[in-house]
């Protein structure tokens, strides 16, 4: 029986992770070894990072909210429960952005969280 040595899938998939190497330093770029580990370490943080992403998002959201609210002498818990009561299904993000970009119409929702909670 002949030897097979699958030369064309072996460089193939060498290939595959020195272009995923491109950009690192030194020999973890140029050495297939130590590129492979590189890589392979990338590759699970960037999987674990776009969980983390999200609730760093939300949290940061949350801050901002919280700070919005308390110049309208509110604080974020109360504001979200008037907010609940009131019926109005906006999420953090959204709220986020109205306290950035839009703040008359947050402080519009912050008097009527205020009046629904008292």
């Amino acid at each position: 029986m002949s030897r097979v040595k699958g030369g064309t899938i072996h460089k193939a998939r060498r290939k595959k992770i020195m272009d995923l190497a491109k950009g690192f330093w030194g020999g973890r770029s140029r050495l297939y070894r130590s590129a492979r580990h590189t890589v392979e370490k990338g590759l699970t943080y960037a999987y674990r990072d776009r969980k983390v992403k999200k609730r760093e998002f939300r949290s940061l959201w949350i801050q901002r909210i919280n700070a919005a609210c308390r110049m309208e002498s509110i604080n974020y818990s109360r504001f979200m429960a008037g907010l609940r009561k009131l019926g109005i299904a906006l999420d953090r993000k959204i709220l986020a952005d109205l306290a950035l970009n839009q703040p008359e119409t947050f402080r519009e929702l912050t008097q009527k969280a205020k009046q629904a909670i008292s």
